[in-house]
């Protein structure tokens, strides 16, 4: 299994646009909200949870696409299929490589953004604890529609369709988690509800994962 993860890791680096294409593209959302909605703090204060969390979640997608592809393209995700690893322990091998090389990077530059959409002091607390428990659902998640779309040529955009409702209550719960912790409510709920959904996530998703490359793999 580390050996898996070893690999899936330098996979990552050798084909490029990992944590680098991930974190240009989290800048760059950052970048543009100021000039969409206007350079005033109070409101890029009032939006930056909401924001920061999309550019986030949006970044995830760049690379969920390659998490089979290049193992289905060199016939390694056959090997894989009928090795004594189960299945299920692939894709939950291949979702954590994808956080560590996607995820990871997003957790410590989140904070660093946040200065650009004067995010308030203690919202960077909470902004980083919400990322690092709810990005791993994402990858996770992110695993089940690159199983059902592996070996579909440009099934990247049908990717993303599939993924995104998905996404929705990490994205809602991640975001009200942040702006309760700025405004200095309770935050047990959103916490909660956000630890709950990573759960259930990185314990259910990998079986529906697997199912699908078998069907596919047949």
């Amino acid at each position: 299994m580390i050996a898996l993860l070893a690999r899936d890791l330098a996979l990552a680096v050798r084909a490029g646009g990992g944590f680098g294409l991930g974190l240009a593209f989290f800048l760059i959302v950052v970048t543009l909200v100021p000039f969409g909605v206007g350079p005033e703090g109070g409101v890029l204060a009032r939006i930056a949870p909401g924001i920061l969390w999309l550019g986030a979640l949006l970044a995830c997608l760049l690379s969920l696409d390659r998490i089979f592809a290049l193992d289905y393209e060199d016939g390694s995700l056959d090997l894989l299929a009928t090795a004594p690893i189960p299945l299920e322990g692939v894709v939950t091998i291949k979702a954590a490589a994808h956080w560590i090389t996607t995820g990871l990077p997003l957790v410590a530059a989140a904070p660093v953004f946040g200065i650009l959409l004067h995010l308030e002091g203690a919202g960077f607390f909470w902004l980083t604890a919400s990322l690092a428990l709810g990005t791993p659902a994402l990858s996770v998640l992110g695993t089940f529609g690159a199983a059902l779309t592996v070996g579909l040529k440009r099934g990247g955009l049908l990717l993303s369709l599939l993924v995104l409702p998905l996404y929705v209550p990490t994205l809602i719960f991640g975001a009200e988690l942040v702006r309760r912790g700025v405004a200095g409510m309770e935050t047990t709920t959103p916490l909660l509800m956000l630890a709950g959904i990573t759960a259930a996530t990185v314990a259910l998703v990998p079986f529906a994962s697997a199912a699908a490359i078998r069907v596919n793999l047949r």
